[in-house]
């Protein structure tokens, strides 16, 4: 006999935006254990449907030990779509996209048109439908929450920083594609500093891996090896990552670092990140 092998206490449900539009899949960890007087920690995971188990496990079997882990229970939070794969890569290129945007070929034959420029309308959910439906379900603390993106959605986060840096604690950023589209994100940056607000505080981190601006050992010789090359040089994703991290580092309230993953491709480095992303939110040291 065998039957589905589940997440632990973890739950998922579909919420469509109130305006309308397809409905986003949402993934709910919550621990066994009573929570504290304040609420839980809580950390929100894009593209869901690929890490919601790496993450669920990385943070309860380390926070079974928090006198060696320094990681306490929390609830996890994981934004997906209903699909089967692991991403729905016409919808995340609109949600994670910042605006203005653009309009790019079908990924498949027959399929629509990829339109990016939606992250102001993905942020507004999070924050007006997802958030106070999340705090309906569990006991949450509304002052340590954190946030987890990779790629578009490391762009994501970083736009959403820029936006609105009171709706999270921490905020994680994995090998952001920060050249997107001529580098807008740079150019918000750049704003967002000017403006010199006082009131950004919490805790940024940034990440890239190793191998995500030159080739991997086993990619040396292999017959995308060129193509692969010239796509680093344009994304230089561990340099401008670092760079980012620098010029953001400025900001004395928001307590900016940045961890360069040796060993890592640029979907190997999910695990590492992820499990960083949960010491942040779920440590002793959150920046709650």
């Amino acid at each position: 006999m065998t039957t589905p092998a589940l997440i632990p206490d973890t739950m998922q449900f579909d919420l469509a935006p109130r305006a309308g539009g397809d409905p986003y899949r949402i993934f709910l960890y919550t621990p066994r254990d009573a929570p504290p007087e304040g609420g839980w920690s809580t950390l929100y995971l894009l593209d869901a449907n690929a890490v919601i188990g790496t993450a669920v496990d990385a943070l309860r079997v380390q926070a079974a030990y928090p006198l060696g882990t320094g990681v306490h229970p929390g609830v996890i939070v994981g934004i997906g779509y209903p699909v089967e794969g692991a991403y729905d890569s016409v919808r995340r290129s609109w949600d994670m996209g910042p605006p203005p945007g653009q309009t790019y070929p079908p990924h498949t034959p027959g399929g629509p048109d990829v339109r990016t420029g939606g992250a102001d309308h993905f942020l507004s959910f999070i924050e007006d439908e997802l958030k106070p439906e999340i705090a309906r379900r569990a006991p949450i603390d509304a002052r340590r929450q954190a946030i987890f993106g990779h790629s578009f959605g490391g762009l994501f986060v970083l736009h959403a920083l820029f936006r609105r840096p009171d709706a999270f604690a921490a905020w994680i950023a994995a090998s952001p594609a920060i050249w997107w589209e001529g580098a807008g994100i740079v150019t918000d940056a750049e704003s967002f500093l000017a403006a010199r607000r006082d009131d950004v505080t919490g805790r940024l981190l940034l990440l890239a891996g190793e191998y995500e601006q030159k080739l991997a050992p086993f990619q040396i010789g292999a017959a995308d090896a060129e193509k692969r090359l010239a796509s680093f040089a344009d994304s230089c994703i561990v340099d401008n990552t670092r760079i980012m991290a620098e010029r953001l580092a400025v900001l004395p309230s928001l307590r900016t670092s940045y961890e360069f993953l040796a060993g890592e491709t640029h979907m190997s480095v999910l695990p590492a990140a992820i499990n960083h992303a949960v010491r942040v939110a779920f440590g002793a040291g959150h920046a709650g």
